[in-house]
């Protein structure tokens, strides 16, 4: 039986069917970086098509309906980050082909915390409209998360800059980015989560 079942909560479902979608490829893309599988990268390709296709029919449908269970700014920004999240993943496996340079354990261990991250940002969403507070929670721990990575992202910098070929540090400075403004658009997510819950409370 589906969590919502009302038609005002139908865009409860579909945030999370994004934030799901986002986890599949992050998982695509973690199962890439450990292996390098081209099949693996394909499916990142894939679930970046079918993530913003679950956008655009939340954009519809905000266009469409008049009543929401929550403010539909809301529902808009956190549509977009989380779509954001999947964007940089996709952005990832492109440079990183462009510039001809294979995933590190830093890279892997950033694909990993935005794992978590989006682990956390679904669950909280799947929660928001029945449990908000346990909803909260979640949301919380995915701000933990991005803490993490920034931590991450500074030991990889500083591993990086150790070496001597300027033009492979230069490359990899903005895979690392790419995989730290991941981690910024889930943390956005998370704020606008808490934003949500104080309203609804």
């Amino acid at each position: 039986m589906a969590l919502f079942q009302k038609k005002k909560c139908d865009f409860c479902e579909m945030l999370h069917a994004q934030a799901l979608k986002v986890l599949e490829g992050l998982d695509a893309l973690y199962a890439w970086a450990e292996g390098g599988v081209d099949a693996q990268r394909e499916r990142v390709k894939g679930v970046e098509r079918e993530a913003d296709e679950l956008r655009r029919i939340v954009i519809e449908e905000l266009n469409q309906t008049f009543v929401t269970p929550f403010d539909r700014d809301d529902i808009f920004s956190l549509s977009r980050a989380i779509d954001d999240v999947m964007d940089y993943a996709d952005r990832t496996v492109d440079e990183m082909e462009i510039y001809e340079v294979k995933p590190n354990s830093h890279v892997v261990q950033m694909i990993d915390i935005l794992r978590k991250a989006a682990r956390e940002l679904s669950d909280s969403i799947r929660l928001i409209q029945k449990y908000p507070s346990i909803a909260l929670e979640h949301a919380t721990k995915a701000k933990a998360a991005e803490n993490e990575m920034e931590n991450a992202y500074h030991r990889a910098l500083a591993e990086l800059f150790r070496g001597t070929d300027t033009v492979y540090m230069l490359k990899m400075r903005e895979i690392y980015r790419h995989l730290s403004n991941a981690a910024d658009r889930s943390d956005e997510a998370a704020d606008l989560i808490g934003d949500i819950v104080v309203k609804m409370t």
